[in-house]
């Protein structure tokens, strides 16, 4: 019984830190896009893009925070955007990249970044609640709380005289 929690927990591991890796992936090209899209060409395609829904349902939330973003969207929001998505993303690979190769110090320093991103996203709620936030942050819980037990059985394997990282079963 154990063995097969160990695995569900290492499984729900990968398929977590999977989801970092492809999401840093995406902040990077978003930050990336970003930093070349004019704050007028941005309005534009937001435009474009919520016309439509905002025809057929004038009270479309997402449609409604897309227009408000892109009104207030401006070259200081942009550099800052493009910095804070192209960091994250950055990081986010490096860690992800770094735990799939088992390196044993990348562990506690996923925890770590992680843990400061989700107090990061808490702290931005607090200035302007976003349901998409508080979402965000309970997925990195879970993935801290994830790598954290994966710590813990690398660990354990270590000292047990096993010395495999976590690809190994």
């Amino acid at each position: 019984m154990k063995i097969k929690k160990e695995n569900l927990i290492h499984d729900a591991f990968d398929i977590g830190i999977s989801i970092k890796g492809i999401d840093g992936v995406l902040e990077i090209i978003g930050g990336i896009i970003l930093l070349f899209a004019s704050p007028i060409r941005v309005n534009k395609i937001i435009d474009i893009l919520t016309r439509h829904e905002l025809s057929q349902d004038p009270n479309d939330i997402i449609a409604h925070y897309l227009t408000n973003f892109a009104h207030n969207f401006s070259a200081s929001a942009q550099l800052f955007g493009s910095f804070f998505l192209l960091s994250h993303g950055i990081i986010k690979v490096f860690l992800v990249v770094s735990l799939w190769k088992g390196k044993h110090w990348a562990y506690p320093l996923a925890v770590s970044i992680f843990s400061l991103f989700t107090v990061y996203q808490m702290y931005r709620y607090f200035l302007k609640p976003s349901p998409l936030l508080i979402i965000l942050s309970v997925l990195d819980i879970f993935v801290i709380v994830l790598t954290w037990l994966e710590y813990k059985r690398v660990k354990s394997e270590i000292t047990k005289g096993r010395g495999i990282g976590h690809l190994g079963h």
